[in-house]
């Protein structure tokens, strides 16, 4: 972002990649969020389950199992903010070797297929969902696909990420990588 809050130029700056740029820049915007409040209420969750052990020598029946909750639901949203970084472990002995053209050829290559395994991700995690829809967690009357809707929104939240990075490039973010926005 430049400083009066507008896209740095560069190849998402206009156009429809400008679009979907946005488009996921409020996504971003609302898992942060979201993330945020998970680790919150998972922290929180925590203490008051020690609290309650130690202290009142009781226990809170759902406070594994909601955290384990919480937990999945953070690390799930997270992975999309990890593939706009550029932060996730790979190997690129290759890609040095090649010039700079074949980089970039061979970077949209790999979020194509990447784009490819999150649309399978998907649809398995939403037929396991719908598997689970009926079951219900040991400790709580909700159901057990609530953690199989955390992979369903990390595939297709990813499969964004991934679609803009095969369509405009390794440095389709710019500089803008690592700016949030607060919604």
């Amino acid at each position: 972002m430049t400083q009066s809050g507008h896209p740095s130029p560069g190849p998402a700056s206009a156009g429809p990649l400008a679009l979907l740029r946005k488009a996921i820049d409020l996504i971003d915007a609302l898992s942060r969020w979201t993330i945020v409040v998970a680790m919150g209420a998972m922290t929180l969750l925590i203490a008051a389950q020690v609290f309650q052990r130690y202290v009142l020598s009781s226990s809170i029946d759902a406070a594994d199992e909601l955290s384990r909750l919480f937990f999945v639901w953070s690390i799930f949203l997270a992975i999309p903010h990890g593939i706009r970084r550029g932060v996730h472990v790979g190997i690129d002995i290759v890609l040095r070797l090649l010039p700079g053209r074949g980089q970039d050829l061979l970077q949209r290559g790999s979020a194509l297929a990447g784009l490819v395994l999150m649309a399978v991700v998907f649809v398995t995690a939403l037929g396991a969902a719908e598997d689970k829809w009926g079951e219900l967690m040991p400790t709580l009357p909700v159901t057990a696909a609530l953690y199989y809707i955390p992979v369903c929104l990390c595939a297709a939240h990813s499969a964004l990420h991934l679609l803009l990075l095969a369509l405009g490039g390794p440095r389709v973010w710019g500089e803008d990588a690592w700016k949030e926005t607060l919604l």
